[in-house]
């Protein structure tokens, strides 16, 4: 099957590899040089103007997006839109708001083409690894261009599923990226407690590798925590910012709406905020209320 891949960022250059040695044709798209000749120099065919991509590709044509949510995405579907045809598919692979792929949906659906939202996970490891693929959008055609997803999945039986309309994938892929805020804040905070423990010299990469076998907090989060206590012991030169992508401010803002209690993953999103506040105003004020009403000592500066 022949794919017009947009964006040749990490991810989006390691799908389009990944569906180059599956046997799909691929065209990768980037205003960037340097990207081109990067994604160029994995075998597939790149170029630098969406029209020159899409005249290359048979109709109907799949045409997949991996830019950065937003605007952006506006902005592509603004640029591809006189260069689509009926009965072309577009793939928004990205981590867009599900509201927004309703939305976009319904706008492409009135020239008769299919959108379909595609919340992928697996980072840098997909390559290698395979994506975990939820799809949102027309069944029938999420069945017509299966093979596509087959290819990018870990296996073409597993890791892949149409999940509901269209909004569903970018939907389940928001509340997925909720649930790893909670796993890795919850991660962090023991780790941080046996670091603590002064006394016991705990080797944390040791007891992370015996963590991943028989315990029930194995995970692949754990693996990677295993690598990264491994080649840094002590985490030297990290600044401890951590920054968010979005998906949990509106895992988070969902809940509120639904009326669904979600404390953990709540929280998690405040500490990631709470991590960017280098000199915190919010500590400062308590630690001088502390000392009106009970007289205690603060430190200074």
């Amino acid at each position: 099957m022949d794919i017009a891949m947009i964006g040749l960022g990490r991810m989006g250059a390691n799908m389009a590899e990944r569906l180059h040695r599956g046997g799909h044709r691929v065209i990768g798209v980037d205003p960037g040089e340097a990207a081109r000749n990067a994604a160029a120099a994995r075998g597939f065919e790149v170029s630098a103007s969406l029209a020159d991509a899409l005249a290359k590709l048979p109709v109907p044509r799949v045409v997949w997006l991996m830019v950065p949510a937003g605007e952006v995405v506006d902005q592509t579907l603004a640029a591809l839109a006189p260069h689509l045809s009926e009965g072309d598919v577009v793939i928004d692979g990205g981590n867009s708001y599900y509201k927004d792929s309703v939305r976009r949906s319904a706008q492409l659906l009135q020239d008769d083409i299919t959108y379909l939202d595609c919340g992928t996970s697996g980072g840098v490891w997909g390559l290698q690894e395979g994506y975990s693929l939820m799809i949102g959008g027309d069944k029938a055609t999420v069945e017509r261009i299966g093979d596509i997803f087959r290819t990018l999945a870990p296996a073409a039986d597993r890791g892949w599923s149409h999940v509901g309309p269209s909004g569903a994938g970018h939907y389940c892929k928001m509340i997925h990226n909720g649930i790893e805020y909670g796993m890795m804040q919850a991660y962090a905070e023991g780790f941080a407690l046996m670091q603590r423990k002064a006394e016991f010299n705990l080797d944390l990469a040791e007891v992370a590798r015996t963590w991943q076998h028989g315990s029930v907090v194995r995970s692949w989060l754990l693996d990677l925590s295993v690598e990264a206590l491994e080649k840094n012991p002590q985490l030297d030169g990290i600044a401890p910012y951590v920054p968010d992508s979005g998906e949990g401010r509106w895992t988070v803002a969902e809940a509120i709406d639904l009326d669904v209690s979600a404390p953990v993953i709540t929280l998690s999103l405040l500490e990631r905020l709470r991590s960017r506040e280098g000199n915190s105003y919010s500590d400062r004020m308590l630690s001088a209320l502390r000392n009106q009403f009970g007289g205690h000592q603060m430190k200074t500066d």
